[in-house]
């Protein structure tokens, strides 16, 4: 049924949901499993505020340092809970994308056959619909999406 599962998680408790019933997906199919995590660009206006504000040296640098950082962790809880459950994968970082296109881009790249994700993100905790980033990914997936609230 599925050979390679993507799985796209921000760390989130939603998120980890997700990560849950993949994994479970994957061993009742005997895919293979690709944890994504994307951060996004800092914006200009951030950069602008902190530079007036002299809050920090080259805080561009400071920032993807800490991207890399946040990312590294929520990819290794991923993997521990894959390796858990005798499940291969593969973690990947895609820094400075928006989410639904650092997600599609993955899933084209990697040659996977279905993407699993939560309904909505950090940022959308407090929403009742779908997630922009979700809604995307929907609109503009080429493989199943499967979305978990």
């Amino acid at each position: 049924m599925y050979r390679k599962i993507l799985i796209a998680t921000d760390g989130s408790d939603l998120a980890s949901k997700a990560i849950d019933h993949g994994i479970s997906l994957a061993k009742a199919t005997g895919a293979s499993v690709i944890f994504v995590t994307v951060t996004e660009i800092w914006s200009a206006i951030e950069m602008a505020a902190d530079a007036i504000n002299m809050a920090t040296s080259n805080s561009l640098e400071k920032y993807e340092e800490a991207a890399a950082h946040s990312a590294q962790k929520i990819l290794a809880a991923a993997r521990a809970k894959a390796q858990d459950a005798g499940i291969e994968c593969e973690t990947i970082h895609v820094p400075d994308r928006a989410p639904a296109e650092g997600i599609i881009a993955t899933t084209d790249a990697q040659g996977c056959d279905l993407i699993v994700m939560a309904s909505h993100g950090r940022r959308g905790l407090n929403r009742v619909v779908l997630g922009s980033q979700t809604v995307e990914v929907l609109s503009y997936s080429k493989v199943p999406v499967l979305v978990l609230r």
